[in-house]
């Protein structure tokens, strides 16, 4: 399994793509985000699979972006919610950024038809030393693609102190 970094500078487009489909409010839902009606993209069926693990303060997490849908996908952008506050001062792997004190977002590039993306590996740094934290995954912008299966790719990971690796 390999880990590659995303371009550093190519999440940004992504994050300013999403906000402009979203009405430009980072965080709002979508006007057409569960409202029924005609599919507007292709067909596509992004979903995530990974572990994380927190030890003394730091939050592991490696990501597998897949596509299980009949249709390929440019690139996409994946969220995670932490419950605890990131520390200021991060080592963000290329095509991350900070979206809030507790949000993170990264573009996962390019997922062929019924193939995986490549691996997102992150360490992220609590403001302060935690029990345990719920890691929450989710797709933020998926290039406007209709996606019918959101069960594959909306998880929430409960990681204790322990330095255990917990599957999703």
């Amino acid at each position: 399994m390999e880990v590659v970094a995303v371009r550093r500078g190519a999440v940004r487009s992504v994050v300013v793509a999403g906000l402009l489909a979203w009405g430009g409010v980072a965080g709002s839902v979508p006007a057409a985000a569960g409202a029924a009606g005609p599919a507007v993209g292709p067909e596509a069926d992004v979903a995530y699979h990974g572990r994380v693990a927190l030890a003394r303060g730091q939050v592991r997490i490696l990501l597998v972006p897949q596509n299980e849908g009949p249709a390929a996908l440019p690139n996409t952008t994946v969220r995670l919610r932490l419950s605890a506050d990131l520390a200021d001062r991060q080592q963000w792997s290329g095509g991350c950024a900070r979206a809030g004190v507790r949000e993170v977002v990264c573009e996962t590039g390019g997922l062929p038809p019924h193939g995986p993306g490549r691996h997102l590996g992150l360490v992220l740094a609590l403001r302060e030393e935690a029990p345990e934290v719920v890691v929450r995954i989710d797709t933020w912008w998926n290039g406007g693609a209709t996606d019918r299966n959101h069960a594959n790719n909306e998880h929430v990971v409960l990681a204790l102190d322990t330095g255990d690796t917990y599957a999703f």
